[in-house]
């Protein structure tokens, strides 16, 4: 419906109206007639033309438009999208008479869309093998300064192969005085990590020339360095000859010198050497208090049996206490059977602050 058409039909109903007010005060009786008339003619038409017009809007079928989107040149990486809408034109019903319009909507260009995706992240490279020295730092004991200490030179001194074939690490301070002077640590391997078991007072050799029980001169020095146990000299009750003394639950090291197996051992104090725990006392060997001696010989003994491996023997026919394995040619390492402890003695006192103290 045009404009004028709409402007003419508006002053033909004002012109109705005017006149049916003027006839309904020349004419009172007709007024009855006159409003059958308005309603027949007038109110009910109007009234069903804009019910038409609403069912027409209301029930119009939804629109086949087409939304296009496309991945931009970049790629998927780039995170953004190229868009655009293909909108035919939408028949839109007449609300009286006449033909509807026909609405076209177009998008000029194509638009683009940067939708809030998350960054990508680089991969992180990955991390290398842990150093053998740091391994232990996984441990989140609760431990002394002095125990800190005394771990953190233990692992200083231990290598990958150390770490790899052991699971029991025994370190014994032969110091004459300092925090960590004649003392046992023992740490168990856990989860890559050395969790200290036992803290023990020790008495390692009086470190001087005397005369064995049998008249001999002897040096009574426990020598520093790196030790297995025997596995065929483990004896819960042993007497030395040497010396007249009992050796309670000894544990021999497997170190022989110049082709002769060494009497070096582990064992527990008697008598009067109980008493001097904590001090040099002993004639070479590592004392410990009975129950602390027993204690470890069970460990060892049920724990830490399986394969290690072996220290190399120079032309001497000497063990080396260097921590040097033997090798075969391939490279790998001799192994044998044994106890899966490494003992480590050194004339380490803690009081000279050289070793970082990892606070973990």
């Amino acid at each position: 419906m045009s404009a004028l058409r709409k402007l003419a039909v508006c002053y033909l109903v004002s012109v109705s109206a005017f006149g049916l007010a003027a006839g309904l005060r020349a004419w009172p009786n007709a007024a009855d007639q006159a409003a059958r008339l308005f309603d027949e003619k007038i109110a009910r038409p109007a009234a069903d033309a804009l019910a038409r017009a609403d069912r027409a809007f209301l029930d119009a079928p939804d629109s086949n438009a087409r939304v296009v989107m496309a991945l931009s040149a970049p790629g998927p990486a780039d995170g953004r999208t190229l868009a655009h809408a293909d909108l035919p034109a939408i028949q839109r019903p007449a609300l009286i008479d006449g033909d509807a319009p026909q609405v076209q909507l177009t998008l000029d260009a194509p638009v683009m869309i940067a939708p809030d995706l998350p960054a990508q992240k680089t991969p992180a490279p990955a991390a290398p093998p842990p150093r053998a020295a740091d391994i232990p730092r996984a441990s989140q004991q609760a431990l002394t300064l002095e125990q800190l200490r005394a771990r953190t030179h233990l692992v200083s001194t231990l290598t990958a192969e150390m770490l790899d074939n052991f699971g029991l690490f025994i370190f014994v301070s032969k110091a004459a005085s300092g925090p960590l002077a004649q003392r046992m640590y023992v740490f168990r391997k856990e989860a890559g990590a050395l969790n200290l078991v036992y803290d023990w007072s020790a008495s390692t050799g009086r470190e001087k020339a005397e005369v064995d029980a049998r008249g001999l001169r002897s040096f009574t020095a426990t020598p520093a360095g790196f030790y297995q146990f025997d596995s065929g000299r483990m004896y819960r009750q042993y007497r030395s000859t040497s010396w007249d003394q009992d050796m309670p639950h000894a544990m021999f090291f497997n170190w022989q010198r110049e082709g002769v197996q060494t009497g070096l051992a582990i064992h527990a104090a008697t008598g009067e050497d109980i008493a001097r725990l904590g001090a040099r006392a002993s004639a070479g060997c590592v004392h410990l208090s009975p129950q602390n001696a027993r204690t470890l010989f069970d460990l060892v003994k049920n724990e830490y049996r399986g394969q290690v491996p072996r220290f190399s023997i120079d032309g001497n026919d000497t063990m080396s206490s260097k921590g040097k394995f033997s090798h075969r040619a391939d490279g790998s390492l001799r192994m044998a059977d044994g106890y899966r402890v490494l003992i480590d003695i050194e004339d380490y006192s803690g009081a000279d602050g050289s070793d970082a103290v990892a606070l973990f």
